[in-house]
């Protein structure tokens, strides 16, 4: 694939580079993993396979040989040879042929798989880009004019994948902007109204939301921490604490919420207050600047469930496929 427009921000990602948490090394990958996923499935490949990332504005690619493809996550108006291409279904190119992309219209983050996957190297078992320290993808960062990204051996059926979709009701609805979270992690730090106010009140999503996190403006919550002499190791700050490890997904107290999505730092001596439930970043991931969101509770027994549910909606798919 040749690329003659990078579009906004356009980079290679897979399902992660698991594994090196311990040494400060963040998963990275795709931040919606149920599109990059289902793309994959739709043109025969493993889910582990790299897919190409488009954040807002898509990039135009032109295929060199003859390849199956497909479009999912955001609608981004793809049109191949400026046909329109449907989403969510393999089509086939033929060689030479343009895909190009709009604007989103619903959506944050689109994803193309082709048969064979992206077949860049991989750094520490993952082909994901990581542009913050500049490993992994396409030289380390985000696509530009002229690069040039292998494709793999495609599986032998690949072909006939071709015209194959998955059913409307269970592609997603980007336009749901209440994240399932679970309190925790050191919300102790806040008082039962901090607690209270957190959850009851519309977060808008700042200009500041990237693969690293996204902040969040709403009423000032730094008036809601329990008083208490800082210990040992923990900073002067009411919302420092000692230095602890951020799952992803984590919600960090600095000021205003910040969610630290797959490029985040992996610890630090910010308070976390909750984590957002694993398959529900998927739907953060797609929200756009500017849109307000609200944070429900939910158990750890409910998140494990909505976890299941995921599951299964996606064995229902690929079994389908």
């Amino acid at each position: 694939m040749r690329i003659l427009d990078g579009g906004l921000v356009t980079t290679v990602q897979d399902t992660g580079r698991y594994g090196h948490y311990h040494i400060g090394m963040p998963p990275s990958g795709a931040m919606d993993q149920f599109a990059h996923t289902v793309a994959n499935w739709l043109v025969g490949n493993d889910d582990s396979e790299a897919t190409l990332e488009m954040t807002y504005v898509g990039a135009d690619v032109e295929f060199e040989d003859d390849a199956v493809f497909a479009v999912t996550g955001a609608d981004m108006d793809p049109s191949l040879e400026d046909e329109p291409v449907p989403t969510w279904t393999a089509v086939r190119a033929e060689a030479g042929d343009t895909l190009s992309f709009e604007f989103a219209k619903e959506g944050t983050r689109s994803y193309i798989a082709v048969a064979g996957g992206i077949d860049v190297e991989p750094v520490m078992e993952s082909r994901s880009t990581y542009t913050l320290i500049g490993i992994g993808g396409h030289e380390g960062r985000s696509l530009e004019n002229g690069d040039e990204l292998p494709i793999g051996e495609p599986a032998a059926d690949a072909d006939a994948t071709v015209g194959t979709s998955i059913d409307e009701e269970n592609r997603p609805d980007y336009s749901t902007t209440e994240i399932n979270v679970v309190m925790g992690l050191c919300d102790y730090r806040l008082t039962d109204e901090g607690r209270r106010r957190f959850l009851d009140a519309d977060w808008t999503i700042s200009d500041e939301a990237d693969r690293v996190g996204y902040r969040f403006e709403g009423p000032d919550i730094t008036d809601m921490f329990e008083e208490r002499e800082q210990p040992f190791g923990a900073g002067p700050d009411v919302t420092n604490v000692v230095d602890l490890g951020y799952p992803v997904g984590s919600i960090q107290m600095a000021g205003q919420p910040i969610i630290l999505m797959r490029d985040a730092v992996t610890g630090g001596g910010y308070v976390t207050i909750g984590t957002v439930v694993s398959p529900e970043r998927d739907a953060l991931a797609q929200c756009r600047t500017h849109d307000t969101v609200d944070f429900n509770a939910v158990g750890a027994e409910e998140a494990l469930e909505i976890g299941r549910e995921r599951d299964d909606l996606l064995e229902e798919i690929r079994r389908s496929l």
